[in-house]
């Protein structure tokens, strides 16, 4: 317990951006009690309020209170964004530590399928993907999913490739160990703190791909509460109602950037813990 609570006073950084990742998640959670409103619910007569007289963001052109559909966008925003962050780690972990271990024509084939993958600029496949599937917030993180695991995957690949053959590996075969046993006991180990660093440091950029998909009409869709597609809805809008774009767009902004502070100053505490 002790440890635990020396990490955390030593790395200060890491232990304010924690604070603040988990106060988002906790606003995600505690939506329905925080939000002033029905973020659904549509009054006509009082569209395009500026904030103020009871709205405290203003509403939207249909007269939805605009605090609470942000309040509630981190519903939509955040699950989406740690599910595409997972899917990715796992498949694209799992892939690179098979295909550095074993070699051969596994790692020929998934490779080849990786190269194939970054051949194209990764959003305009991630909208092809998705304007295939169809529009739906779920669509749009297995589309962005689709072109992002090769990452992980080149980067496991490459981390156990440097261990593969070390003597306590050589040495593990030799003694009869499972290959099961192998990869958990040595690969899996020597490639996960890279792989959380990068996915830590990812979910910033996740959020912004699933929000860009929303924001061109292939990610959520009405009336859902997502940060992209209140975007969209407020683009017509920008000059006489700017508050309608502003306020989204300032979530996005505070949500990306707390994640990305957190990325960066786990991998800071990551690697002193290795130094030392």
């Amino acid at each position: 317990m002790e440890k635990k609570r020396n990490i955390f006073l030593k790395n200060k950084k890491f232990t304010v951006y924690l604070i603040l990742a988990l106060g988002i998640i906790l606003v995600a959670v505690f939506a329905p009690l925080i939000a002033t409103q029905d973020p659904g619910a549509a009054v006509l007569t009082d569209a395009l309020k500026a904030p103020g007289d009871g709205y405290i963001f203003g509403t939207d052109k249909l007269g939805r209170d605009l605090f609470s559909r942000v309040i509630y966008g981190t519903r939509a925003s955040l699950p989406a964004t740690f599910a595409l962050v997972g899917s990715i780690f796992l498949v694209g972990s799992v892939l690179g530590i098979v295909a550095g271990y074993f070699g051969g024509w596994v790692d020929a084939v998934i490779m080849r399928i990786a190269d194939m993958m970054v051949a194209f600029p990764g959003m305009v496949l991630a909208i092809a993907v998705a304007g295939i599937l169809g529009p739906s917030i779920i669509n749009a993180v297995i589309a962005v999913g689709l072109v992002s695991w090769t990452k992980y995957a080149r980067m496991a690949r490459s981390l156990v490739l440097k261990i593969k053959h070390e003597d306590y590996v050589e040495a593990a075969r030799v003694t009869g160990s499972k290959t099961g046993r192998i990869l958990c006991r040595y690969m899996l180990p020597s490639v996960l703190p890279t792989l959380i660093i990068t996915a830590s440091t990812d979910i910033g950029g996740m959020m912004l791909e699933l929000a860009g998909l929303s924001f061109l009409g292939f990610g959520a869709r009405p009336p859902i509460p997502e940060w992209g597609l209140m975007l969209s809805e407020g683009r017509s809008y920008m000059q006489n109602a700017p508050w309608v774009m502003i306020f989204p767009g300032l979530a996005i902004l505070i949500v990306v950037t707390v994640f990305n502070l957190l990325g960066d100053s786990l991998r800071d505490v990551l690697d002193s813990r290795e130094d030392s």
